[in-house]
């Protein structure tokens, strides 16, 4: 269950990172990087990581022209990631060519391509700003919708919240991989997000992995917190 566990890197230096990386590797194997230490240390950040030996999940929700987000996931390929996410909402045009550069950048330097996945609906959001968006499907159907989509143009699988989890699954498959943020144990404060989940639910609904940040980076001992949640992830 270890393995189903991305904590994420939400700081905004590498010495923060290297910390972080230092306490948990390897009890935890993949560590999301996203916009803000990515910002800050650049590729720096991810080599840190995969020098350790750990996976990355470059999470920088890619969302531009066809040609432009496939430029990005051939410089990503290039960095060795585990995986990377990409707005779903940026088109199947996109989507297909963002999957063909990560295929053939990989094939290019004989290794292991990166999972492309589609970002849906932010955890954050809920009907209301759906509502707000002029969206007028509900955020499962909206989630599940995307989720399809993604699919279509070749995608690995997406990120969405546990509550969408199920309808993804039997809409898309075993094999489509769900990637779960807004994960909040019973003992993690309240916070900015929406649609959460516990790390037990969550897997019980069908995530394939969990991404958890502040409860476990902000913890007074933050390996103590990564191993209660794996704890909580294998209780039957």
């Amino acid at each position: 269950m270890k393995d189903k566990l991305i904590i994420a890197l939400d700081v905004d230096n590498l010495d923060a990172a290297r910390a972080i990386i230092d306490r948990l590797f390897p009890l935890v194997k993949i560590f999301k990087i996203g916009s803000q230490l990515f910002t800050s240390a650049g590729p720096a950040a991810v080599e840190l990581a995969v020098k350790k030996g750990a996976r990355v999940f470059l999470d920088l929700k890619f969302h531009d022209i066809p040609n432009t987000v496939a430029n990005a996931v051939i410089a990503s390929t290039r960095l060795s990631v585990f995986m990377l996410n990409l707005h779903v909402q940026g088109g199947f045009d996109m989507m297909r060519q963002a999957v063909s550069a990560a295929r053939d950048e990989a094939k290019k330097m004989n290794k292991e391509r990166p999972l492309v996945l589609g970002v849906t609906v932010l955890t954050s959001m809920g009907e209301r700003d759906l509502k707000d968006l002029e969206i007028r499907k509900g955020v499962k159907s909206q989630v599940t919708y995307l989720a399809k989509l993604a699919k279509e143009a070749g995608l690995d699988g997406v990120v969405a919240s546990a509550d969408e989890a199920q309808p993804i699954r039997w809409t898309c498959g075993d094999d489509f991989i769900i990637v779960t943020p807004g994960i909040r144990p019973a003992w993690a404060q309240k916070d900015d997000q929406k649609r959460t989940a516990t790390p037990k639910e969550a897997i019980s609904l069908g995530a394939d992995y969990i991404v958890v940040g502040r409860p476990v980076i902000a913890a007074p001992d933050p390996k103590a917190a990564a191993e209660e949640i794996i704890k909580e992830m294998t209780v039957s």
